[in-house]
């Protein structure tokens, strides 16, 4: 009892468990062999998936996913994060639509056991990329990998609905373009621009310094000095690899004051949450949103205890970088309060919202209407973007943001492990809804056609009839 049976058996239970519910349902659109895309879902990582699969539930089939890296490396768990396990309870369900049998927790018990899950503290991060590499793979989820989108644009259809064109470019291939009714944008935290980077970072050469995006070989740090810019958890997370590497010292510039003790985010997770926030009022939203906003979150346990193992890590707090400077000895990092010399620099500075930056968005970026902050895209409630100037650009109705930029519109229902598997069926019901609609007069002829007898006509011969 509690033993591993193994990911073969787990697969058995799973499609037998979806067997017994009819899923995914059967596809309902009619359409020519060489029809465009129902769906082109762009980013293949956890958010991508589980649009997909609850696409594939509700009976929408032609999907695709495109996704610019290999596979294996989708979203951020083995690239750019750099945590030892993940942030999120072990608890959480995650992507897994209302299957047990598709819960990380599943999957781990496959493999462990009982025991070995009630052992776990909390999931690995690189884990947890292996269980979103499964799930991929026993939903058989079509994914294109090394397909980066470079544009998304609309033309009218002969038939009458809009239709989506990407411009798609596969690696060692020409460029081709993907047709597609709706769009999904599961592009991760910089979906709508770029990471932020200091002004500061243009006053010494770009070998200098990195983003924490991006890859950083915290191996030719060794018996070096790194000045990290930052104090949330991708910082000290940077920081901590870099002291594992053996970095000579490591010095953290935090312009706080101190790091928050209480993660009141943690209390936004709940179902009340998830379903209720999308039907506040603008005031009601902001209200909420404004004092979680206006708390920082504190780090992460496991990440501290990976930095107290060291003492040749330094933290300034309300250091803010006022100026960097190259010199003889390296790269001059100054603050209100002194100046520090560092081998290299890494800005753990967050994303900006730039759709400047986006070249695949610049067609519809014009059109976006976002809240008062222009940093929030005021959205539907499924997840598609609402136009700045109606009728503009009348194809920006299908296209989804189906990333962490929802927030403010949505509440958190994408982005993060707690709420993806709502949000990605509320998203799979909005494009189903459109999907029917735009196919009404199909739909029509799909009842007439309808010729299945439900009875013969004698069974009624031994009945008196009257007329």
């Amino acid at each position: 009892m509690g033993e591993p049976q193994g990911l073969e058996a787990l697969e058995r239970r799973l499609n037998e468990d979806l067997e017994r519910l009819c899923l995914p349902a059967e596809d309902w659109l009619r359409r020519p062999a060489n029809a465009p895309l129902d769906v082109a879902v762009v980013g293949a990582g956890m958010s991508g998936l589980a649009a997909a699969a609850a696409l594939r539930f509700v009976g929408v089939h032609r999907v695709r996913l495109f996704e610019a890296s290999v596979p294996g490396q989708e979203g951020p768990w083995v690239t750019h994060a750099r945590m030892e396990t993940l942030r999120s309870p072990k608890t959480l369900v995650g992507p897994a639509l209302g299957q047990p049998s598709l819960t990380f927790r599943a999957w781990y018990e496959a493999q462990y056991g009982k025991a070995g899950w009630v052992a776990l503290d909390r999931i690995p991060r690189v884990q947890w990329q292996e269980y979103l590499s499964w799930f991929r793979r026993v939903l058989d989820l079509p994914v294109t990998h090394r397909t980066r989108i470079d544009r998304i644009d609309a033309a009218q259809a002969p038939e009458g609905p809009w239709l989506l064109e990407l411009g798609a470019t596969t690696e060692g291939e020409v460029p081709q373009t993907v047709r597609a009714r709706h769009v999904v944008l599961a592009t991760g935290m910089d979906a709508l621009g770029r990471p932020a980077v200091p002004a500061v970072a243009r006053q010494v050469p770009r070998d200098r310094w990195q983003h924490s995006t991006e890859a950083i070989d915290f191996g030719a740090l060794r018996g070096r000095r790194l000045g990290v810019v930052g104090g949330g958890d991708s910082a000290l997370d940077a920081a901590a690899t870099a002291l594992e590497a053996g970095a000579a010292e490591v010095l953290v510039f935090v312009r706080a004051s101190d790091f928050s003790r209480v993660n009141h985010w943690k209390a936004f997770t709940h179902p009340g949450h998830s379903h209720g926030f999308l039907t506040l009022s603008p005031q009601g939203k902001e209200k909420l949103l404004n004092f979680l906003k206006a708390q920082k979150t504190p780090p992460a346990q496991g990440t501290m205890a990976r930095l107290v193992r060291f003492d040749n890590i330094r933290i300034h707090f309300y250091s803010p970088v006022s100026a960097l400077a190259t010199s003889a000895e390296g790269t001059v990092i100054v603050t209100p309060h002194d100046r520090y010399v560092v081998d290299h620099v890494v800005f753990a500075t967050g994303y900006a919202v730039d759709l400047a930056a986006r070249p695949e968005l610049a067609a519809l970026a014009p059109h976006v209407r976002f809240w008062d902050d222009q940093v929030s895209p005021d959205l539907e409630p499924d997840f598609s973007f609402r136009e700045k100037h109606p009728g503009r650009w009348p194809a920006l109705g299908q296209v989804h943001l189906f990333t962490g930029a929802a927030l403010m519109s949505l509440g958190k229902l994408t982005g993060d492990i707690p709420g993806i598997s709502l949000g990605a069926e509320r998203l799979a019901r909005g494009i189903a809804s459109r999907l029917y609609a735009a196919d009404l007069d199909g739909q029509l002829q799909r009842i007439r056609d309808y010729q299945e007898p439900e009875v013969q006509g004698h069974e009624w011969q031994k009945i008196r009839v009257d007329h």
